[in-house]
């Protein structure tokens, strides 16, 4: 069935390609030219004042280029310098770039192309506001207020019928971290896009945002490598489990991977975090206690790859349990403050003197 899909959705998109006329095709590759220079020299070039006009050209011929009929189905290959996101569905794409204004401080542009019947151009520019934002996961964003990655990868899924896509990103960020996004992507009743989404289920701990959040944010040191990469084999977003190298967690300049790994599972709709993606122990029954056996698989999947759904029912229920239980601490500790301060300023007035008793 997969295939059969697969090969209408191939033959549906040669025949739309087909309705771009020669005249139009030739007058794209003729912009791509263009835009292959100005794209290079948007990553590349050697001052700032050379970035920000290539930026502003690209961007302006990018446009230009859109506006031709039935412009969604050219693939702009030669264009390395950013990125072109299509979900299976091919209901849209969504062009992402990134401009060094210095060497503390990164830009992202981007744009999403909707596929329109009629080949017009319907074209929602994104602008980043990352860096007027102080909680970044902590809210529902528009195109107008967007929170600024490179998308590397887009996973599609439903949610009562509705689609929804998960973004992969990347963002620069500044010279002492770097950043990575899971984001979350759908599309109002009108037809515009829509950032973030309370799809996360993870207990909390020190590294990650805290809850609600409406995006997963993992941001390390500069040097470090840290994977987050969805696995299609698995269908699992696979990302490095991190440390700080100076037992400083809250600084984010000190996190590095550790070797192990961590993972989300699409599951009802929300992404269920598994916080040991390949747990191993050693099972020392019946052998000898200085050789042991070869280590035990006590993963989420059994001997045959099947998924264990019950020990994933047992993490999601964790997670729920320990994020409930720290809500009500959380809430306790506040009240706990708010009767202290009544109590103090209960005690200042009874310390206050009256003015009617006053001494004369």
């Amino acid at each position: 069935m997969k295939l059969v899909s697969t090969v209408i959705s191939l033959l549906l998109a040669a025949q739309l390609w087909a309705q771009l006329t020669p005249a139009n095709k030739q007058q794209l590759q003729k912009i791509e030219d263009s835009l292959q220079v100005h794209g290079q020299t948007m990553v590349q070039g050697d001052n700032v004042a050379a970035r920000f006009y290539a930026d502003s050209t690209f961007i302006k011929m990018l446009v230009r280029a859109l506006k031709t009929p039935y412009s969604f189905y050219y693939p702009f290959d030669s264009l390395v310098t950013i990125s072109k996101l299509t979900p299976p569905d091919s209901s849209f794409r969504i062009f992402t770039w990134q401009l060094e204004r210095n060497e503390n401080s990164y830009r992202q542009r981007g744009a999403i192309q909707m596929n329109t019947k009629d080949g017009s151009l319907q074209l929602y520019p994104l602008l980043d506001m990352s860096d007027f934002t102080t909680n970044p996961t902590d809210s529902i964003r528009t195109a107008t207020n967007w929170i600024g990655a490179i998308y590397y990868n887009i996973i599609q899924d439903t949610i009562n019928k509705k689609k929804v896509y998960t973004l992969l990103g990347y963002d620069a960020n500044n010279f002492a971290t770097t950043k990575k996004w899971i984001e979350i992507l759908t599309f109002s009743p009108d037809g515009k896009p829509v950032f973030g989404g309370a799809q996360f289920n993870y207990a909390l701990d020190e590294l990650k945002p805290k809850q609600p959040a409406y995006r997963f944010l993992l941001e390390y040191k500069k040097e470090a490598k840290v994977r987050l990469t969805y696995d299609e084999e698995l269908k699992l977003i696979v990302f490095d489990h991190l440390i700080s190298e100076t037992n400083e967690p809250s600084k984010r300049k000190t996190l590095v991977p550790d070797g192990d790994y961590e993972a989300f599972m699409w599951r009802k709709g929300t992404w269920v975090h598994i916080p040991k993606l390949f747990n191993q122990k050693i099972d020392m029954r019946g052998v000898d206690p200085l050789l042991g056996n070869a280590p035990m698989d006590a993963s989420i999947r059994d001997a045959k790859g099947n998924l264990n759904d019950q020990k994933l029912q047992e993490i999601s229920k964790r997670n729920m349990e320990k994020a409930a239980a720290e809500k009500k601490a959380a809430e306790e500790k506040a009240k706990k403050i708010q009767r202290e301060k009544e109590q103090v300023e209960q005690q200042k007035k009874l310390r206050r003197p009256d003015p009617q008793q006053r001494e004369y």
